[in-house]
């Protein structure tokens, strides 16, 4: 029920009324409207610069808004329905209370004063009916007024049923509408569908033919429904058996038609929810009936909804791209895809340039993150070569000792020896962890959904993390003797040695020690890591749903927790690959392989060994791979790739930005007038 009363310039007229009552009151419903609430200056201002703008017609020395003028400064932009510009034309009579074919600077202050109104849709349409302005609607004004705008070949209509007498009486044709105006333009498509299929069933058998359902429906909703539902409005009767069309079945297509916004909602939530981003039809019921506080459709409905929407395949797994065109009157079919056309050498090189922006994107959140996390690092690998069964060498009693340590003997620079072979390799490292992962997933990702399995997940990440490698070993074994010299610098009194001479010294093969531990920690970790972060982000803080974007501290939340179970659960291969790395020095056990290491390790200084810098792992991992992460999120947000192919989305009133309640209420109060006719306002 409409909940809002309309003003005391509608009075009601009774059956037993005198005339002439109505006439005094006419006289002064536009004062009455002028008075009726006060605007703010800045408003007002506002107004005037639309006005100003949009006004071109000059009479007298004074501007005035013509048809074509008044649509510009009062139609939304952009409009997500399929109502046409010229339509709006339809309430330029409405705003021309002085009936010249022109409106002045005072009818378009009231105009939009009217539009601030809560009711100003119906208000509006009241305004339009209301032809000779007595603040009341006749059964004839009604009648001319809807026989004047839907056209001689429209469906018939009986003005003498008892639906209508019902609102305007059967005495003398004196009952007249106010307020109770709202009500009968909400029930009058349900009667103009009656009337219309009970016209058609000519033999009363409860039955139509398809052609005949299409053209009911194109008169009572053709503006809500896109070109390709409507070409597929006749399919409606293979629903069931017979190739004809029930009431039953028009009621119910009319109730989804009706209901659409809810419709949409149900879809977005049910399939949001989805493990792999599709419903069916049992899914779209159930959330129906766990949403509302009653079952909003019926198992009628649902069908009809499925049908449509999976082009007569209402039993599979819809995603929401599916749903489009029967959400979206503005839908058009996909055109043929140009890229067959295209050669397959500009494709290649469209990967290429595509593979090469995510590598120097990743390359440079990748030296943001280690540049932030370095100083944690080296604590870290100090800590994980500490021997503590050599006597002698127990340097740091925790990772908070050796900080002290650390800054008492080398100063503040001592945090950051070796960062300069790790920038220059962190670059490809992160780059080809992130762009392989990337590609990975592009290639096993649902392009419907955007979902992607898990099993997929953990393989795109697990084979990012070995791709790495080939970079990471390198720079791993000279940041490793790097940071450890400082150590070796005081107990040995040794020279330290740059990072050429580390290369030279090692060779290509040596660049290669501990390569096999390199890949059982960077394997994990990455298969770990990149699912855990994606489903933080969908799952815990609900990235996209109602098309939610996390905020900076959100998505930096997200990397940093996934970081952490992947770091520390591979902290042993990353102990082993430490210890396989680095120069042992006199006294120090020496290891031959992974293998030995781990066994060498756990016989001399138990299972707790292998997770010696573990807490230092993660603080160093779980920051530096949140920052990483974000950098390259907003690399690619601010820097986008120019020639990027955007998924079709399915944009409805529902995911538009607000905007101005004024067009949203001239939009609706258009949609009232188009529920009496689809091209209602195009004949006037």
């Amino acid at each position: 029920m409409f909940p809002l009363r309309f003003p005391p310039i509608f009075s009601s007229v009774h059956c037993d009324s005198d005339e002439g009552t109505t006439v005094s009151r006419a006289a002064s419903a536009i004062k009455t409207v002028k008075s009726a609430m006060s605007v703010p200056e800045n408003e007002l201002r506002r107004w005037r610069r639309l006005f100003d703008s949009n006004a071109q017609t000059v009479v007298n020395g004074e501007k005035y808004l013509n048809t074509d003028q008044f649509v510009n400064a009062i139609a939304p932009k952009g409009d997500l329905t399929k109502i046409g510009r010229s339509q709006f034309a339809t309430l330029f009579r409405v705003a021309d209370s002085s009936k010249r074919g022109l409106v002045s600077w005072d009818d378009f202050v009231v105009f939009e004063t009217i539009l601030k109104r809560p009711d100003a849709d119906y208000w509006i349409a009241f305004q339009y009916f209301d032809v000779d302005d007595s603040g009341t609607i006749t059964h004839d004004e009604f009648k001319n007024v809807f026989k004047a705008n839907i056209g001689p070949d429209a469906i018939p209509f009986d003005f003498d049923c008892d639906w209508i007498k019902l609102y305007l009486g059967k005495k003398k044709g004196t009952h007249v509408l106010d307020n109770e105006f709202t009500q009968l333009m909400k029930g009058l498509q349900g009667e103009r569908l009656r009337q219309a299929f009970k016209y058609f069933d000519s033999d009363q058998d409860g039955f139509i033919k398809p052609d005949q359902f299409k053209r009911i429906i194109l008169e009572l909703a053709g503006h809500k429904l896109s070109q390709a539902v409507i070409d597929r409005l006749p399919t409606l009767c293979t629903l069931t058996p017979g190739g004809r069309i029930s009431y039953s079945e028009v009621i119910a297509f009319h109730n989804v038609i009706r209901e659409m916004d809810m419709v949409e909602r149900i879809i977005r939530e049910a399939t949001a929810k989805s493990k792999d981003g599709r419903i069916d039809q049992s899914d779209f019921i159930n959330h129906c009936v766990s949403s509302t506080r009653y079952s909003l459709f019926t198992p009628m409905e649902a069908s009809i909804i499925f049908h449509f929407a999976g082009r007569g395949s209402p039993s599979q797994r819809l995603a929401l791209i599916d749903f489009a065109q029967l959400l979206d009157p503005r839908w058009q079919a996909p055109a043929e895809q140009i890229a067959e056309k295209t050669s397959t050498s500009v494709s290649i090189l469209h990967h290429i340039a595509h593979s090469a922006y995510n590598f120097c994107l990743g390359g440079a959140a990748g030296a943001f993150g280690a540049t932030i996390v370095y100083p944690i690092d080296l604590v870290k690998t100090r800590m994980q070569n500490q021997r503590s069964t050599v006597v002698g060498q127990l340097l740091y009693k925790n990772s908070f000792d050796c900080i002290r340590k650390v800054f008492r003997n080398e100063g503040f620079i001592g945090f950051y020896r070796g960062l300069g072979p790790q920038l220059i390799g962190v670059a490809p490292e992160k780059a080809i962890k992130l762009t392989v992962n990337d590609f990975v997933r592009s290639r096993t990702m649902d392009p419907e959904t955007g979902r992607i399995k898990l099993s997929w997940e953990l393989v795109a990440g697990g084979t990012a993390g070995g791709c790495q490698v080939i970079f990471t070993n390198p720079l791993e074994i000279v940041k490793i003797r790097l940071q450890m010299q400082g150590e070796a610098a005081k107990l040995e009194g040794a020279v330290p040695k740059g990072a050429v001479h580390i290369v030279r010294q090692l060779g290509l093969f040596g660049l290669y020690k501990g390569a096999s531990a390199c890949l059982l920690r960077d394997i994990p970790f990455s298969a770990i890591y990149f699912p855990a972060y994606w489903h933080l982000k969908r799952d815990i803080f609900n990235e996209g749903y109602n098309g939610k974007q996390l905020s900076f501290l959100e998505t930096l939340a997200a990397a940093a927790i996934a970081g952490m179970p992947a770091a520390y659960f591979t902290t042993p291969a990353d102990v082993v690959k430490t210890r396989l790395q680095t120069e042992a020095r006199t006294g120090q056990t020496h290891y031959k392989g992974m293998g030995d290491a781990f066994a060498k390790i756990y016989r001399e200084e138990g299972f707790r060994a292998f997770f010696k810098g573990g807490p230092a792992r993660i603080v160093r991992s779980s920051p530096q791979f949140g920052f990483t992460l974000v950098a390259y999120e907003y690399l690619h947000k601010f820097l986008p790739y120019p020639f990027q192919d955007k998924p079709r989305e399915v944009e409805t009133a529902l995911t538009s930005q607000p905007e101005d309640m004024s067009k949203i209420h001239a939009r609706n109060a258009l949609k009232i007038l188009l529920d009496v006719h689809g091209d209602f306002g195009r004949r006037s």
